[in-house]
Protein backbone atom coordinates (compact mmCIF):
# COMPACT_ATOMS: atom_id res chain seq x y z
CA UNK A 1 0.00 0.00 0.00
CA UNK A 2 2.75 2.20 0.94
CA UNK A 3 4.14 1.65 -2.58
CA UNK A 4 0.97 3.88 -4.21
CA UNK A 5 0.69 6.64 -2.20
CA UNK A 6 2.48 9.70 -2.68
CA UNK A 7 5.04 11.84 -1.28
CA UNK A 8 2.42 14.49 -0.13
CA UNK A 9 0.51 11.42 1.77
CA UNK A 10 3.67 9.93 3.16
CA UNK A 11 4.39 12.78 4.66
CA UNK A 12 1.30 13.24 6.16
CA UNK A 13 0.99 9.99 7.43
CA UNK A 14 4.97 11.38 9.08
CA UNK A 15 3.41 13.78 10.78
CA UNK A 16 0.34 11.65 12.13
CA UNK A 17 2.68 9.47 13.85
CA UNK A 18 4.70 12.13 15.67
CA UNK A 19 1.10 13.78 16.94
CA UNK A 20 0.18 10.44 18.38
CA UNK A 21 3.80 9.68 19.63
CA UNK A 22 3.68 13.36 21.17
CA UNK A 23 6.92 14.49 19.27
CA UNK A 24 4.59 17.00 18.07
CA UNK A 25 1.50 18.92 19.13
CA UNK A 26 -1.55 19.35 17.05
CA UNK A 27 -1.24 22.88 16.38
CA UNK A 28 2.71 22.29 14.84
CA UNK A 29 1.33 19.45 12.33
CA UNK A 30 -1.77 21.41 11.54
CA UNK A 31 1.38 24.39 10.80
CA UNK A 32 3.63 21.60 8.47
CA UNK A 33 0.65 20.36 6.96
CA UNK A 34 -1.33 23.52 6.03
CA UNK A 35 -4.44 22.62 7.97
CA UNK A 36 -6.12 23.62 11.02
CA UNK A 37 -5.66 21.79 14.54
CA UNK A 38 -9.00 20.63 14.27
CA UNK A 39 -8.84 18.99 11.02
CA UNK A 40 -5.32 16.83 12.68
CA UNK A 41 -6.85 15.70 15.40
CA UNK A 42 -9.69 14.27 13.31
CA UNK A 43 -6.67 12.54 11.23
CA UNK A 44 -5.42 11.03 14.26
CA UNK A 45 -8.73 9.72 14.71
CA UNK A 46 -9.24 7.93 11.41
CA UNK A 47 -5.14 6.57 12.02
CA UNK A 48 -6.21 4.62 14.96
CA UNK A 49 -9.31 3.10 13.93
CA UNK A 50 -8.47 2.24 10.70
CA UNK A 51 -4.33 2.12 10.22
CA UNK A 52 -2.89 3.72 6.97
CA UNK A 53 -5.54 2.82 4.93
CA UNK A 54 -8.17 5.19 7.17
CA UNK A 55 -5.97 8.27 6.10
CA UNK A 56 -6.37 7.64 2.08
CA UNK A 57 -8.97 9.11 0.27
CA UNK A 58 -12.36 6.73 -0.15
CA UNK A 59 -12.44 8.30 -3.87
CA UNK A 60 -9.04 6.23 -4.66
CA UNK A 61 -9.52 4.12 -7.47
CA UNK A 62 -12.90 5.07 -8.49
CA UNK A 63 -14.21 7.35 -11.73
CA UNK A 64 -14.12 10.85 -11.16
CA UNK A 65 -17.60 12.51 -10.82
CA UNK A 66 -17.18 14.45 -13.80
CA UNK A 67 -16.00 11.70 -16.51
CA UNK A 68 -17.47 11.07 -19.28
CA UNK A 69 -18.96 7.39 -19.67
CA UNK A 70 -17.56 4.34 -21.07
CA UNK A 71 -20.07 4.31 -23.59
CA UNK A 72 -19.30 7.55 -25.03
CA UNK A 73 -15.65 6.80 -25.28
CA UNK A 74 -16.22 3.42 -26.90
CA UNK A 75 -18.74 5.33 -29.47
CA UNK A 76 -15.65 7.95 -29.88
CA UNK A 77 -12.71 5.49 -30.50
CA UNK A 78 -15.22 3.60 -32.88
CA UNK A 79 -15.16 6.40 -35.07
CA UNK A 80 -11.71 7.09 -35.01
CA UNK A 81 -11.33 3.68 -36.07
CA UNK A 82 -13.68 4.31 -38.87
CA UNK A 83 -13.43 7.31 -40.44
CA UNK A 84 -10.51 9.28 -38.60
CA UNK A 85 -7.81 6.60 -37.93
CA UNK A 86 -5.35 9.18 -39.56
CA UNK A 87 -6.35 12.23 -37.82
CA UNK A 88 -4.16 14.58 -35.56
CA UNK A 89 -6.48 14.83 -32.41
CA UNK A 90 -7.07 18.67 -32.69
CA UNK A 91 -8.43 18.21 -36.19
CA UNK A 92 -10.41 15.09 -35.33
CA UNK A 93 -12.01 17.28 -32.31
CA UNK A 94 -13.13 19.42 -35.13
CA UNK A 95 -14.25 16.92 -37.27
CA UNK A 96 -16.66 15.21 -34.00
CA UNK A 97 -18.07 18.36 -33.68
CA UNK A 98 -19.27 19.44 -37.20
CA UNK A 99 -20.41 15.97 -38.13
CA UNK A 100 -21.19 14.06 -34.85
CA UNK A 101 -22.42 16.60 -32.59
CA UNK A 102 -19.74 15.45 -30.14
CA UNK A 103 -18.13 18.13 -28.45
CA UNK A 104 -14.82 16.85 -26.81
CA UNK A 105 -11.56 18.50 -25.17
CA UNK A 106 -8.29 18.46 -27.50
CA UNK A 107 -6.21 16.87 -24.56
CA UNK A 108 -9.04 14.41 -23.95
CA UNK A 109 -8.98 13.00 -27.25
CA UNK A 110 -5.09 12.55 -27.05
CA UNK A 111 -5.46 10.73 -23.75
CA UNK A 112 -8.04 8.29 -25.08
CA UNK A 113 -6.43 8.02 -28.43
CA UNK A 114 -2.92 7.32 -26.64
CA UNK A 115 -4.68 4.58 -24.57
CA UNK A 116 -6.14 2.67 -26.93
CA UNK A 117 -2.47 3.16 -29.05
CA UNK A 118 -4.25 5.22 -32.10
CA UNK A 119 -2.14 8.01 -31.18
CA UNK A 120 1.81 7.91 -30.19
CA UNK A 121 2.98 10.92 -28.67
CA UNK A 122 5.83 12.77 -29.96
CA UNK A 123 7.99 11.81 -27.41
CA UNK A 124 7.59 8.34 -28.08
CA UNK A 125 8.25 8.36 -31.40
CA UNK A 126 10.85 6.88 -33.14
CA UNK A 127 13.11 9.42 -35.36
CA UNK A 128 13.39 9.24 -38.68
CA UNK A 129 16.91 8.56 -40.08
CA UNK A 130 18.22 9.90 -42.59
CA UNK A 131 21.50 8.24 -44.07
CA UNK A 132 23.94 9.91 -46.39
CA UNK A 133 23.73 9.33 -50.15
CA UNK A 134 27.03 8.43 -52.11
CA UNK A 135 27.29 11.04 -55.09
CA UNK A 136 26.94 9.47 -58.01
CA UNK A 137 30.24 7.78 -60.23
CA UNK A 138 30.31 10.37 -63.41
CA UNK A 139 29.79 13.91 -64.29
CA UNK A 140 26.60 14.53 -65.86
CA UNK A 141 24.78 11.31 -64.32
CA UNK A 142 22.40 13.26 -62.10
CA UNK A 143 21.98 17.10 -62.11
CA UNK A 144 19.82 18.42 -59.28
CA UNK A 145 18.23 21.33 -59.96
CA UNK A 146 16.35 24.04 -57.19
CA UNK A 147 14.59 27.43 -56.98
CA UNK A 148 16.31 29.86 -54.50
CA UNK A 149 13.72 32.80 -53.37
CA UNK A 150 16.16 35.22 -51.54
CA UNK A 151 16.97 39.10 -51.32
CA UNK A 152 19.90 38.56 -53.59
CA UNK A 153 20.62 42.22 -53.37
CA UNK A 154 20.13 43.40 -50.60
CA UNK A 155 17.23 45.78 -51.16
CA UNK A 156 19.34 47.08 -54.12
CA UNK A 157 16.77 45.01 -55.80
CA UNK A 158 13.49 43.70 -55.30
CA UNK A 159 13.91 39.87 -54.15
CA UNK A 160 14.20 37.10 -56.96
CA UNK A 161 14.90 33.61 -57.41
CA UNK A 162 17.98 32.01 -58.30
CA UNK A 163 17.87 28.63 -60.52
CA UNK A 164 20.66 26.47 -59.34
CA UNK A 165 22.18 23.56 -61.47
CA UNK A 166 24.02 21.33 -59.67
CA UNK A 167 25.94 18.03 -60.17
CA UNK A 168 25.52 15.22 -58.07
CA UNK A 169 29.17 13.35 -58.76
CA UNK A 170 31.00 16.33 -58.53
CA UNK A 171 29.52 19.24 -56.77
CA UNK A 172 30.18 21.88 -59.50
CA UNK A 173 27.79 24.76 -60.09
CA UNK A 174 26.81 23.86 -63.47
CA UNK A 175 25.14 26.44 -63.95
CA UNK A 176 22.83 29.77 -62.36
CA UNK A 177 20.18 31.81 -63.41
CA UNK A 178 18.54 34.84 -61.93
CA UNK A 179 14.89 35.28 -62.66
CA UNK A 180 11.89 37.39 -61.03
CA UNK A 181 10.00 34.31 -60.38
CA UNK A 182 10.14 30.34 -60.47
CA UNK A 183 7.82 29.45 -63.46
CA UNK A 184 8.08 27.50 -66.21
CA UNK A 185 9.35 29.49 -68.74
CA UNK A 186 12.25 30.52 -66.33
CA UNK A 187 13.18 26.76 -66.30
CA UNK A 188 13.18 26.20 -69.79
CA UNK A 189 14.80 29.38 -70.67
CA UNK A 190 17.91 27.76 -67.85
CA UNK A 191 17.48 23.96 -68.91
CA UNK A 192 18.46 25.32 -72.67
CA UNK A 193 21.14 27.26 -71.85
CA UNK A 194 22.41 24.47 -69.82
CA UNK A 195 22.16 22.12 -72.91
CA UNK A 196 23.86 24.68 -74.83
CA UNK A 197 26.97 25.01 -72.29
CA UNK A 198 27.15 21.36 -71.40
CA UNK A 199 25.23 19.07 -73.30
CA UNK A 200 22.17 16.46 -72.36
CA UNK A 201 22.36 15.30 -69.08
CA UNK A 202 21.45 11.55 -67.99
CA UNK A 203 18.38 12.96 -65.57
CA UNK A 204 17.70 16.03 -63.64
CA UNK A 205 16.56 16.00 -59.97
CA UNK A 206 13.90 18.09 -58.70
CA UNK A 207 11.47 18.89 -55.82
CA UNK A 208 7.72 18.16 -56.17
CA UNK A 209 6.98 21.62 -57.55
CA UNK A 210 4.00 22.03 -60.02
CA UNK A 211 6.59 22.93 -62.89
CA UNK A 212 8.04 19.40 -62.75
CA UNK A 213 5.09 17.05 -61.13
CA UNK A 214 1.77 16.76 -61.68
CA UNK A 215 -0.11 16.45 -58.37
CA UNK A 216 -3.99 15.89 -59.33
CA UNK A 217 -5.20 12.69 -60.11
CA UNK A 218 -7.78 13.53 -62.75
CA UNK A 219 -7.67 11.25 -65.16
CA UNK A 220 -8.57 14.06 -67.46
CA UNK A 221 -5.54 16.10 -66.54
CA UNK A 222 -2.16 15.60 -68.76
CA UNK A 223 0.29 13.60 -66.30
CA UNK A 224 3.53 15.22 -67.69
CA UNK A 225 3.89 19.34 -67.26
CA UNK A 226 5.50 21.50 -69.91
CA UNK A 227 8.70 21.14 -68.36
CA UNK A 228 8.53 17.14 -68.52
CA UNK A 229 7.53 17.07 -71.49
CA UNK A 230 10.39 19.38 -73.28
CA UNK A 231 12.96 16.73 -71.37
CA UNK A 232 10.77 13.57 -73.02
CA UNK A 233 11.61 15.36 -76.13
CA UNK A 234 15.38 15.57 -75.57
CA UNK A 235 15.73 11.73 -73.67
CA UNK A 236 16.29 13.33 -70.63
CA UNK A 237 14.82 11.77 -67.10
CA UNK A 238 13.44 13.74 -64.80
CA UNK A 239 12.97 12.46 -60.76
CA UNK A 240 11.01 14.04 -58.36
CA UNK A 241 12.36 14.03 -54.70
CA UNK A 242 9.95 13.08 -51.90
CA UNK A 243 11.83 15.28 -49.33
CA UNK A 244 14.63 18.15 -49.23
CA UNK A 245 16.85 15.77 -47.20
CA UNK A 246 16.74 13.65 -50.71
CA UNK A 247 18.01 16.65 -52.37
CA UNK A 248 20.26 18.21 -50.17
CA UNK A 249 23.12 18.83 -52.19
CA UNK A 250 21.67 21.35 -54.20
CA UNK A 251 19.85 22.40 -50.97
CA UNK A 252 23.45 22.65 -49.29
CA UNK A 253 24.88 25.36 -52.12
CA UNK A 254 21.32 27.06 -51.50
CA UNK A 255 23.00 28.09 -48.31
CA UNK A 256 26.15 28.38 -49.36
CA UNK A 257 25.43 30.83 -52.33
CA UNK A 258 22.87 32.95 -49.83
CA UNK A 259 26.00 33.14 -47.69
CA UNK A 260 29.06 33.58 -50.55
CA UNK A 261 27.26 35.26 -53.76
CA UNK A 262 25.55 38.12 -51.77
CA UNK A 263 28.72 39.44 -50.87
CA UNK A 264 30.35 38.76 -54.06
CA UNK A 265 27.75 40.70 -55.75
CA UNK A 266 28.25 43.44 -53.27
CA UNK A 267 31.44 44.15 -53.66
CA UNK A 268 31.21 43.92 -57.47
CA UNK A 269 28.92 46.88 -57.46
CA UNK A 270 25.86 44.69 -59.25
CA UNK A 271 22.52 45.65 -58.66
CA UNK A 272 20.31 43.95 -61.41
CA UNK A 273 19.39 40.82 -62.42
CA UNK A 274 20.74 41.64 -65.79
CA UNK A 275 24.31 42.15 -64.27
CA UNK A 276 24.48 39.48 -62.14
CA UNK A 277 23.38 36.83 -64.97
CA UNK A 278 26.37 38.24 -66.73
CA UNK A 279 28.33 38.67 -63.71
CA UNK A 280 27.68 34.80 -62.89
CA UNK A 281 29.52 32.71 -65.05
CA UNK A 282 33.01 34.14 -63.47
CA UNK A 283 31.06 33.54 -60.14
CA UNK A 284 30.64 29.51 -61.18
CA UNK A 285 34.56 29.12 -62.77
CA UNK A 286 35.68 30.59 -59.18
CA UNK A 287 33.28 28.21 -57.15
CA UNK A 288 34.09 25.20 -59.03
CA UNK A 289 38.00 25.55 -58.37
CA UNK A 290 37.87 26.33 -55.09
CA UNK A 291 35.05 23.42 -53.74
CA UNK A 292 34.26 20.99 -56.96
CA UNK A 293 35.00 17.47 -56.49
CA UNK A 294 36.69 14.38 -58.60
CA UNK A 295 34.22 12.12 -60.06
CA UNK A 296 34.70 8.53 -59.18
CA UNK A 297 35.09 7.78 -63.44
CA UNK A 298 36.82 10.54 -65.10
CA UNK A 299 33.86 9.71 -68.01
CA UNK A 300 31.39 12.71 -68.57
CA UNK A 301 27.92 11.16 -69.34
CA UNK A 302 26.65 14.52 -70.89
CA UNK A 303 25.41 13.92 -74.55
CA UNK A 304 25.59 16.61 -77.27
CA UNK A 305 22.10 18.21 -78.79
CA UNK A 306 21.27 16.44 -82.53
CA UNK A 307 19.56 19.06 -84.01
CA UNK A 308 19.29 22.56 -84.96
CA UNK A 309 18.51 26.19 -83.68
CA UNK A 310 14.88 25.69 -85.05
CA UNK A 311 14.45 22.09 -83.23
CA UNK A 312 15.05 23.30 -80.30
CA UNK A 313 12.82 26.84 -80.32
CA UNK A 314 9.84 24.29 -81.13
CA UNK A 315 11.36 21.53 -77.83
CA UNK A 316 11.52 24.80 -75.35
CA UNK A 317 8.20 26.36 -76.97
CA UNK A 318 5.24 26.19 -74.92
CA UNK A 319 2.75 23.55 -76.48
CA UNK A 320 -1.02 23.83 -76.56
CA UNK A 321 -3.65 21.82 -78.64
CA UNK A 322 -6.81 22.94 -80.19
CA UNK A 323 -9.97 22.03 -82.14
CA UNK A 324 -10.63 23.59 -85.07
CA UNK A 325 -13.96 24.65 -85.93
CA UNK A 326 -15.92 24.02 -89.34
CA UNK A 327 -15.10 27.32 -90.40
CA UNK A 328 -11.31 26.40 -90.00
CA UNK A 329 -11.02 29.13 -86.88
CA UNK A 330 -9.87 28.37 -83.24
CA UNK A 331 -9.23 30.69 -80.22
CA UNK A 332 -6.47 31.10 -78.58
CA UNK A 333 -5.38 33.58 -75.34
CA UNK A 334 -8.83 34.82 -75.97
CA UNK A 335 -7.40 35.64 -79.71
CA UNK A 336 -9.51 34.24 -82.71
CA UNK A 337 -7.06 32.80 -85.56
CA UNK A 338 -8.01 31.17 -89.22
CA UNK A 339 -6.50 28.50 -90.59
CA UNK A 340 -6.06 29.47 -94.27
CA UNK A 341 -8.84 27.91 -96.64
CA UNK A 342 -6.49 26.10 -98.61
CA UNK A 343 -7.54 22.62 -100.43
CA UNK A 344 -5.56 20.66 -98.27
CA UNK A 345 -6.81 22.56 -95.21
CA UNK A 346 -10.59 22.16 -96.03
CA UNK A 347 -10.42 18.53 -94.39
CA UNK A 348 -9.17 19.70 -91.17
CA UNK A 349 -12.08 20.68 -89.80
CA UNK A 350 -12.64 19.11 -86.15
CA UNK A 351 -9.31 18.22 -85.93
CA UNK A 352 -6.68 18.84 -83.52
CA UNK A 353 -3.37 20.54 -83.99
CA UNK A 354 -0.71 21.59 -81.95
CA UNK A 355 -0.15 25.45 -80.99
CA UNK A 356 3.28 26.19 -80.05
CA UNK A 357 3.87 29.56 -77.86
CA UNK A 358 7.31 30.40 -78.07
CA UNK A 359 9.22 33.19 -75.12
CA UNK A 360 9.69 35.80 -77.52
CA UNK A 361 5.83 36.46 -78.78
CA UNK A 362 5.78 33.86 -82.00
CA UNK A 363 3.01 31.38 -82.36
CA UNK A 364 3.31 28.32 -84.92
CA UNK A 365 0.43 25.93 -85.35
CA UNK A 366 0.78 22.28 -86.63
CA UNK A 367 -0.81 19.34 -87.66
CA UNK A 368 1.39 16.36 -87.61
CA UNK A 369 4.51 17.60 -89.32
CA UNK A 370 2.89 20.34 -91.53
CA UNK A 371 3.10 24.09 -90.44
CA UNK A 372 -0.42 25.76 -91.25
CA UNK A 373 -0.59 29.52 -92.26
CA UNK A 374 -3.29 31.23 -90.33
CA UNK A 375 -3.94 34.73 -89.42
CA UNK A 376 -5.36 36.73 -86.81
CA UNK A 377 -9.61 37.47 -87.28
CA UNK A 378 -10.46 39.58 -84.28
CA UNK A 379 -7.58 40.49 -81.56
CA UNK A 380 -8.28 42.18 -78.55
CA UNK A 381 -6.57 46.02 -78.34
CA UNK A 382 -4.40 47.00 -75.76
CA UNK A 383 -4.56 43.60 -73.72
CA UNK A 384 -2.06 41.92 -71.11
CA UNK A 385 -1.27 38.41 -70.40
CA UNK A 386 -3.21 37.09 -67.32
CA UNK A 387 -0.69 34.64 -65.29
CA UNK A 388 -0.25 31.20 -64.16
CA UNK A 389 1.28 31.82 -60.96
CA UNK A 390 3.84 28.77 -60.29
CA UNK A 391 6.35 30.24 -57.71
CA UNK A 392 6.91 29.55 -54.58
CA UNK A 393 6.93 33.03 -53.40
CA UNK A 394 3.77 35.01 -54.64
CA UNK A 395 5.31 38.73 -53.54
CA UNK A 396 6.39 39.57 -57.34
CA UNK A 397 3.31 38.73 -59.22
CA UNK A 398 1.25 40.32 -56.28
CA UNK A 399 3.32 43.29 -56.84
CA UNK A 400 2.63 43.17 -60.72
CA UNK A 401 -0.93 42.68 -60.58
CA UNK A 402 -1.48 45.81 -58.24
CA UNK A 403 0.38 47.60 -60.95
CA UNK A 404 -2.35 46.14 -63.36
CA UNK A 405 -5.55 46.84 -61.20
CA UNK A 406 -4.26 50.12 -60.97
CA UNK A 407 -4.22 50.67 -64.71
CA UNK A 408 -7.26 49.00 -65.14
CA UNK A 409 -8.94 51.40 -63.00
CA UNK A 410 -8.25 54.55 -64.93
CA UNK A 411 -8.96 52.52 -68.40
CA UNK A 412 -11.30 50.26 -68.50
CA UNK A 413 -9.34 47.61 -70.41
CA UNK A 414 -10.08 43.76 -71.10
CA UNK A 415 -7.85 41.43 -69.60
CA UNK A 416 -7.32 38.07 -71.55
CA UNK A 417 -7.20 34.14 -70.20
CA UNK A 418 -5.80 33.09 -67.52
CA UNK A 419 -4.96 29.90 -68.86
CA UNK A 420 -1.88 30.98 -70.77
CA UNK A 421 2.00 30.87 -69.88
CA UNK A 422 3.58 34.16 -68.07
CA UNK A 423 5.28 35.02 -70.87
CA UNK A 424 3.94 38.59 -72.07
CA UNK A 425 6.54 40.56 -69.32
CA UNK A 426 9.14 38.70 -71.39
CA UNK A 427 7.76 40.27 -74.84
CA UNK A 428 7.98 43.34 -73.31
CA UNK A 429 11.46 43.23 -72.44
CA UNK A 430 12.11 41.42 -76.22
CA UNK A 431 9.93 43.75 -78.09
CA UNK A 432 6.77 43.47 -79.95
CA UNK A 433 6.64 41.13 -82.48
CA UNK A 434 4.64 41.61 -85.29
CA UNK A 435 3.79 37.97 -86.27
CA UNK A 436 0.44 36.68 -87.79
CA UNK A 437 -0.80 40.42 -87.49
Amino acid sequence: MLLTMTDKELHRIRMIEDVIDRRLSGTQAARHLGVTARHVYRLVGCYKSGGVEGLLSERRGKPSNRSYPVELRSQVLAVIREHYHDFGPKLISEKLAHHHEIHLGVETLRRWMIAAGIWVPHSQRKLRIYQPRQRRDCLGELIQIDGSHHDWFEGRSPKCCLLVFIDDATGRLMHLRFSDTESTFDYLAATRRYIELHGRPVAFYSDRHSIFHVSKRDAHTARITQYGRALQELNIELICANSSQAKGRVEQANQTLQDRLIKEMRLEGINTIEEANEWLPCFIADFNDRFAKVPKFPKDLHRPFCGDVSDMDDIFAWHGTRVLSNALTFQYDKVLYLIDPTEENSRLSGETVKVLDYPDGRLAVMYGERILECRIFDKLAKVDQGQIVENKRLGAVLSLAQKKQDELERADLRTRSRRMPKRRAQQRAIGRNPALE
